[in-house]
């Protein structure tokens, strides 16, 4: 893949959970216009299952997911790869839900709101991994 000027190297990995095809397509094509390598779980137990085995360096996580909620798999994530802080970002249609509100007192992260400007997530993908090489000296 050849990287746009001003893009961040491809090995940067970006992983989207959403269980709706539609939006993760959208996104994976969007991030990876950019340089990103991208990688895509339907589920929480996919995508707990995919960082097992694949480095990310940054999550898009949808609130809504099947089986376990995107906020129980945001602790889970955190408790097995730490280093993932502050580069995990909620996706939410409803941002001002009594639980999500709850959560996100005791929580603190990034939110993105459905639907959202695909330049909105970019936006975000590169100011976390920028400044995430300049505090590692990678940048």
């Amino acid at each position: 893949m050849i990287n746009q000027p001003g893009s961040l190297p491809a090995q940067r990995t970006i992983l989207i959970v959403d269980d709706e095809a539609s939006v993760r397509r959208v996104l994976e094509r969007a991030l990876a216009r950019e340089g990103y390598r991208v990688l895509g779980a339907t589920s929480a137990e996919t995508a707990y299952e995919l960082l097992a085995s694949e480095h990310a360096d940054a999550v898009l996580l949808d609130v809504q997911l099947p089986a376990m909620s995107g906020l129980a798999l945001y602790l889970a994530i955190l408790h097995r790869h730490p280093a993932l802080s502050g580069r995990i970002a909620i996706m939410t249609g409803d941002a001002e839900a009594e639980q999500v509100r709850a959560w996100l007192q005791h929580n603190p992260c990034t939110v993105l709101k459905k639907p959202f400007d695909l330049k909105e997530i970019v936006g975000w993908a590169r100011e976390v991994l920028e400044r995430t090489d300049r505090q590692t000296g990678n940048g």
